[in-house]
């Protein structure tokens, strides 16, 4: 931290500008090595961030990161932050001389950085080993220089400070009692070095502060209010000194009038550019898919969002840059790539009531049976099983063209209802088969065709009294648009996320054989095609800095009687299987109907940290097409609502949930626990 505050002061930043950034950056978003889901490509975002743990494939084997954070938005936002000086190489030309330390990993000596591009030297500097990745700066591999070094005073003396004030912000080696987990003794271990080099540093001050911040650690970046409070009020007590210590000096040498100032550079011109690092994708790839063009003019916020652009793509890990400043006012930008690797294998953990506990594990590789391609396998182990597989293929220079070739499998345990108790259950057998093409319009928009064949089988371990025994299969070809304009795939804050689909239902080849109270067994046959739409759409408003406002749409049309194991199943707060339509205050597969429609509003609070408050309310309609089948027993309208406290932890969202259908006039409890197969 001293690294960043000391460059935006030395640079030019007042410290009113400084407290300013501190208080209104959003640091969730800069701390995490997630891009915001709008910058991801559209075919991308259903897998984006949705596995606990992923581990990229590297010579033969599967590695761990050097550290936990890339940080790449840190890097573009101390890009733009230092963007006006850009030009200054030599970092002793800054408005006040700056130097900073970080580690050389491969001696374990202190390295002093006070030339080259003053992105990187402070990037380097704040690389907390097993926290942020390590960075590769002027031939050297450098971390944290707090692990040997974090309260230079000697390198101040050296650089001609003749009075020293010190400010030391770190608490102390925690006690053996407060080691409770594996990154505290990593920490703990990593700045040994650090506590007995401050030691002897600390003497060299002539005033020597030592802000109470034993309670705060350097995470919580969320109380930044408290703790540059605490600060304040040390430096009030210390004002009557510092203020005659200005007087003396101002005696000895006048009054100072110049005023630190930031230079007054907003934009650039690019000349030129360079690329380094690439070996799966290509430069003419990399930049196009930025957007840069050379002999235009660009801000810093500009050039930021190109690289996320470029990383949303999922091709790169990291993407930073330097400007190179040319004879004629341009820059030439040379981009240093890490690229990901192009393999990974992911884990996670859910559970809820309906799908049980399970381990899904998940195995995506690019470029493995065709260039400009994503496969991949998903796997469901635990008390349901489920597998699929999905080739994804790429077209054109933009990517904007996608060919999708996908298949699943699903065996699950679905319980039926009657008279709101539970009436029997169902093992069900679900296999589809799937192509479509999809064209692009933006990150956000797709619109597409397709054809996809079903296969589902029903077999009753626990008989009801509706009865569904045998199998039935379908062909269907439909047109499709997909929007998605959501910022983070899990408690989105804002934006829109919407599909509609229309279909062609063909002939169905059933083999089922259904029973009744009111009838004995009879065999189903073949019906005619029929048409049919679903639509789903969901938007998130911010209130405020902690409250969103949610609304939730849904609504399916068999415009045919004959849609036998097609119908739309309603219930549940978290969508598991297909044809199924989220119900607050009800069951999974609670009722049945080939026509419905849903509104759902909702709020949610961010009460405090990762912990949310949500409360949902809706109605359902349905049988509003008169062709239903006459053995379900689903009401015409249905209203229902939740109550959901979360906890967003490192498996995912942690939900537990109240729920009230005023039909069944029942309160009940809803567990989920991660994403979701």
């Amino acid at each position: 931290m001293g690294g960043i505050i000391g460059s935006l002061y030395a640079s030019g930043y007042s410290a009113d500008s400084i407290l300013y950034i501190a208080r209104h950056i959003h640091w969730d978003d800069l701390l995490s090595n997630q891009s915001s889901l709008r910058d991801i490509i559209m075919e991308e975002k259903d897998e984006y961030n949705k596995y606990d743990l992923e581990l990229p494939w590297v010579n033969n084997f599967f590695r761990v990161s050097t550290g936990v954070l890339e940080g790449q938005e840190l890097w573009l936002k101390f890009s733009e932050l230092l963007f006006p000086v850009y030009k200054i190489k030599n970092f002793d030309s800054l408005d006040i001389p700056f130097k900073c330390i970080a580690t050389d990993i491969s001696t374990g000596q202190a390295v002093v950085l006070d030339s080259g591009e003053i992105v990187s030297a402070v990037r380097a500097s704040m690389a907390i080993p097993s926290v942020f990745t390590a960075v590769e700066y002027q031939g050297k591999l450098l971390v944290d220089g707090g692990i040997v070094r974090n309260f230079p005073v000697k390198d101040v003396r050296e650089m001609g400070a003749q009075f020293v004030i010190g400010s030391n912000v770190t608490s102390s080696l925690l006690p053996a009692n407060k080691v409770n987990n594996v990154l505290q003794v990593l920490l703990q271990v990593a700045f040994f070095r650090e506590a007995e080099d401050t030691k002897l540093e600390v003497p060299l001050c002539n005033i020597y502060v030592q802000t109470p911040l034993e309670k705060y650690s350097m995470a919580t970046f969320s109380q930044a209010d408290e703790i540059i409070e605490a600060g304040l009020e040390e430096g009030r007590k210390l004002y009557p000194q510092l203020k005659k210590i200005a007087d003396s000096l101002n005696a000895l040498y006048g009054q100072e009038t110049n005023e630190k100032e930031l230079p007054a550079l907003q934009t650039v011109k690019i000349s030129s550019y360079e690329v380094h690092g690439l070996k799966f994708t290509t430069q003419d790839f990399f930049v196009h898919t930025m957007g840069l063009a050379t002999n235009h003019v660009y801000t810093p916020e500009m050039l930021a969002h190109m690289v996320r652009r470029a990383s949303g793509t999922r091709y790169y890990s990291r993407i930073s840059y330097l400007l190179d400043p040319q004879p004629d006012q341009s820059a030439k930008i040379i981009f240093d790539v890490s690229e990901s690797p192009l393999t990974f294998g992911k884990i996670s953990l859910h559970y809820n009531q309906f799908t049980g506990i399970s381990a899904i594990f998940n195995l995506t590789s690019r470029d493995f049976f065709t260039p400009n391609s994503r496969s991949l396998v998903t796997i469901n182990i635990g008390e349901n099983f489920r597998v699929r597989g999905e080739h994804l293929q790429y077209l054109g220079r933009g990517r904007k063209f996608a060919l999708k070739l996908s298949t699943q499998f699903d065996q699950l345990n679905i319980t039926t209802y009657a008279n709101t108790k539970e009436a029997g259950i169902y093992n069900q057998n679900y296999f589809v088969m799937d192509g479509k093409f999809g064209y692009s319009t933006s990150r956000d928009l797709t619109i597409g065709i397709g054809t996809r064949f079903e296969w589902t089988r029903f077999n009753p371990s626990i008989t009801s009294s509706v009865e569904f025994n045998g199998t039935d299969n379908f062909p269907t070809s439909y047109i499709y648009f997909r929007q998605n304009s959501l910022d983070r795939p899990v408690y989105p804050k804002r934006g829109i996320k919407s599909e509609l689909e229309g279909d062609w239902v063909y002939t169905q080849d059933p083999n089922i054989k259904l029973h009744t109270s009111t009838q004995d067994a009879d065999t189903i046959t073949a019906y005619n095609p029929y048409p049919r739409i679903t639509f789903h759409f969901e938007s998130y408003s911010p209130l405020s800095e902690k409250s969103t406002l949610l609304f939730l749409l849904q609504s399916g049309v068999n415009f045919q009687k004959g849609n036998i194991m097609n119908e739309f199943s309603i219930g549940g707060l978290t969508y598991s299987f297909h044809n199924q339509i989220t119900f607050a205050g009800l069951r999974e597969g609670s009722y049945y109907s080939s026509s419905l429609a849903e509104i759902q509003a909702g709020f949610r609070y961010n009460m405090y940290g990762n912990l949310y408050l949500t409360g949902r309310a809706n109605v359902l309609f349905s049988n509003f097409v008169n062709n239903e089948n006459n053995f379900y027993d689903t009401p015409n309208f249905l209203s229902g609502y939740a109550l959901t406290f979360t906890y967003n932890f490192v498996l995912g969202p942690l939900e537990l949930s109240a729920m009230y259908c005023d039909q069944w006039k029942r309160v009940m409890g809803y567990v989920n626990i991660g994403i979701p197969f």
